[in-house]
Parts: C-alpha cells; structure tokens; sequence
C-alpha cells in the first residue's frame, strides 16, 4: 500500500466534495496564482516598450521601426510556436507546460536586462540581446495564454471553470494595463530604460519560482469532474481533424478570433484615430485604460453568471451584440470634437462587452468541441486571432490616407503624421458588425462536456441504486 502517497493526498484533500463525488484541492489555487502570474508577466514583457517607444529609440540609438518590432515578434512568433504549444499542452501536460513558460519568460526578461548593462559594453548588440530577449519571451506566450481552460477543465468543478478561466485569461489584459500605465510612468527619459527592464523583471522571477516549487503534478490525483478524467482522450491531431469538422467550432473560432483581433487594432490604433480630431494622447490613454478596466469588471460579472446558469450561448451572442453597437458609436463620436465624456463612456462599454465575452466563449469552444483537448481547442481560436490580427491590421493601415490640411491635429511624426482614420474606423465597425451577425445567425451548439457530466452523474446515480437494492434485498432474504 503507498501509504506516502496516500498521506499527500489527504493533505492536499480540503475542499468539500462537489456533486457526483469528485474530489478538489486547495492546492488549485495555486496552480492558478502561478498561470495568472505568468500570464500577466508576460503581457508586461510584451509592452514594455510601446508606451515609451521614443524613449526607447533615444536610449538604444534606434528607429522607432525597430522597436514597434519588440511588440511585433510576439504576433510573428505566435502563429508557428501556437501550434507546436497545442500539441505541448495536450500531450505532455499542463506542469512541464507552464514550467518551461515560467522559465522562458524569466531567461528573456533577464537578457534583455544584459542588454543595458553597462560593464558588457555590448556596443550595437545591445538591441540583438533586447530582441532575443524578446523572442524568448514570445515563445512563452502561446504556453500561458493556452492553459486557461486546461487549469480550470483538470483542477476545478464544475460550478467554478468558467470563473477560473476568466480569473487566468483577464490576467494578460491586466498586465497590458500594468504596462501601460506603468512604463510611462517609470520613464522619463532614454536613461530610465535600465530601471523599467528591471522593475518588469522582478515578477517574472518570481513567476517562475512560484510555478516551479507550486505546481507539482500535471493533474490532481484524482479529477474533480467526470469531464476531467477523459480531458487527454482524443490525440492532438484527431482532434484538429474533429475541430475542422465540427461546424459550430469553426463559426467559435471564425468569431472569437476575429473579435480578439479587432480589439487588438481597436488598442494599438486608438491614439492615431484620435490625435487627427485633436484629442491628447493622454486622452487616449485614459481611454484605453477604461477599456481595460470596464473589460476586467465584466469579464469577471459575466464569469459568475455562467458558473450559475450555464448560458454560454447567449450571453456571448448578447455581448458581440453590444460591442458591435459600441464599435458603430466610437467610429461616429471619435470623429469630432470636444466629445471626450461620450468616447470614454463608449469605450468604457465597448470593453465591458467586449472583453466579457473572451473567457466565456473559450470554456463555450470546450463545451462545442468535447472530447478534444482544451489546449487545442482554446489554442486554434488563438492562432486564428492572431493571422486575423496582422490582416486587419494591415488592411486599416493601407486605407488611412495622409490630410492635407488638419488644424486641429496632435499628431506626432512617431504616430505617422497626420493620416485620416475616418474610413478604417467605419471599416472596424463594419467588420466587428459582419462578425456579430454571423455568429449570432450561424452558432448553435450543444454542451457535450455538460451533457457528458449528467450523464456520467445519472449512470452513478443508478449504479448506486442498484447497489443498494441489492443488498437491501441480501438482508430480506437473510
């Protein structure tokens, strides 16, 4: 008998058992902290420097094209390392996953610390220590933003995956909003690099440490759901041909991952549609920041809504609803000016739906696609968002065309001058507008993974039955 085994589960059992038997542990918990840390260190990591893209450029000697390539990587590298992360997350498991993360978002935070260091005297290869920083840091992220649904599908009941997975996917959100606050902030001048590579490279140590020592198994011993103890059923590449086959997924995915790319034009493009008016770039990133923000809250009421009432459907049909109407008023507001009370409430709004929508739809991809993978499932949307994404954007660049004459224009040669955005902005709310109809006419689904788990329930239901007949009539015949 493995009596050292069977003591370590019993310090880790402490919760009470949830419906049908199964059993959690507190130790989920801290599988999430550790995601969520990473998660948000990496979103740090990747912005770092946009905020402060001139400063950056003043302190390394470079153009502002190089270092608009420091946030790029991370879309470039995304796609072909997405696909190797699915298979990854799927097949060897959620601990040696977010373990080699942890570990590549530290390495990279740190050389890219080496690259300011003076006593190296690196010279012109400082910005190749920065970018292979970089590099290493974007190839850790598809490893964290893929493990939201694996976390809350392998360690959390029923009752509580959806606000798991929207407690680790709005992580990466909040260091977007850490980033951008922060870094301006931290930087006043090109000799203030130095401190802000180090002040982003404190989280992610501990990151790391925290997921290293934290996470010592790729499941709990025993599954806290009937879904969960066959989440690993189907391989990586029967899964794919499943996805590619399942026709409310491909609507999910078409949807999803074009709603996550408009909104990331919607935030790298927000202060260029705007200086044209005469609107401040402080404004804008107030703006932003309430983007943020708003998504955050309702990401997090929408979470427990779903946990209550199952109504992924719906409620993800009702927020592309809302965010498309909101696109529609921001395209027609942000167009003139002194309208800066209305901008922030519409974009306040835009957020609040928008955002909701993320972690509700990823655990409605696991509810459509069951039995594939999480980390396939929420893995495909992803890669998908970000090839959509380098498309959009390219697409509203082209069509933003240089003003001959603007008054009332901030703009700086570093946003590109003065360029009208009045036609990118309509075309951002047609394409969010086409992208809400779609999916509100073509998505129907059923829930697999909740009718599985009743009908597993059922099945013990009435094995338990029986038992019980039978040795109550064990004891009548005795």
């Amino acid at each position: 008998m493995d009596v050292e085994g069977a003591a370590s589960r019993t310090e880790e059992k402490a919760d009470p058992s949830p419906p049908g038997g199964f059993q959690v542990y507190k130790r989920r918990w801290l599988v999430l902290a550790a995601v969520c840390l990473l998660n948000c260190s990496n979103a740090m990591l990747w912005l770092s420097f946009a905020p402060v893209a001139d400063k950056t450029a003043e302190h390394f000697h470079v153009s502002l094209d190089t270092v608009n390539w420091l946030s790029l990587v991370y879309l470039v590298i995304s796609v072909p390392f997405g696909l190797v992360a699915i298979w990854m997350l799927d097949t060897i498991g959620l601990k040696c996953v977010v373990i080699l993360c942890a570990w590549l978002n530290m390495v990279g935070s740190i050389v890219r610390e080496l690259s300011v260091i003076s006593v190296l005297s690196l010279g012109s290869l400082n910005v190749v220590y920065l970018l292979v920083g970089q590099c290493l840091c974007a190839i850790a992220q598809p490893l964290v933003v893929f493990a939201p649904t694996k976390v809350a599908a392998l360690w959390f009941p029923d009752h509580q995956r959806a606000t798991a997975n929207m407690i680790a996917s709005m992580s990466n959100p909040l260091g977007i909003l850490i980033a951008n606050v922060l870094s301006p902030a931290l930087v006043h001048e090109g000799n203030d690099i130095p401190l802000m590579l180090g002040v982003y490279t404190g989280p992610a140590i501990f990151a790391c440490v925290l997921a290293t020592a934290g996470i010592r198994r790729k499941e709990p011993p025993t599954p806290p759901s009937a879904s969960a103890s066959q989440s690993n059923s189907q391989s990586v590449f029967a899964g794919l041909k499943m996805l590619l086959r399942n026709k409310a997924y491909l609507v999910l995915m078409f949807s999803l991952g074009g709603g996550v790319a408009l909104f990331t034009c919607y935030s790298a493009l927000l202060e260029q549609m705007m200086c044209v008016v005469g609107y401040s770039n402080l404004f804008a990133g107030l703006c932003g920041a309430l983007f943020t923000v708003s998504g955050l809250i309702g990401a997090f009421l929408l979470g427990l809504y779903v946990d209550r009432t199952k109504k992924f459907t719906e409620s993800t049909k009702i927020g592309f609803c809302l965010s498309a109407l909101a696109s529609i008023a921001f395209a027609v507001v942000s167009q003139f000016r002194n309208q800066a009370y209305a901008i922030a409430v519409i974009s306040s709004v835009f957020g609040f739906f928008g955002f909701a929508i993320y972690p509700a739809a990823m655990e409605l991809a696991v509810e459509c696609s069951y039995p594939v993978g999480e980390g396939t499932s929420s893995g495909l949307i992803f890669v998908t968002s970000q090839i959509l994404g380098v498309i959009y954007m390219v697409l509203l660049q082209s069509l933003a065309v240089k003003m001959k004459s603007a008054p009332h224009s901030t703009c700086t040669v570093a946003q590109g001058g003065t360029l009208d955005w009045s036609t990118p902005s309509l075309v951002l709310a047609g394409i969010c507008s086409l992208t809400a109809c779609f999916y509100v006419v073509a998505f129907h689904t059923t829930y697999k993974r909740i009718y599985a788990e009743t009908s597993n329930a059922c099945s013990i239901s009435k094995t338990d039955d029986y038992i019980t007949d039978e040795i109550q009539k064990g004891k009548d015949t005795d």
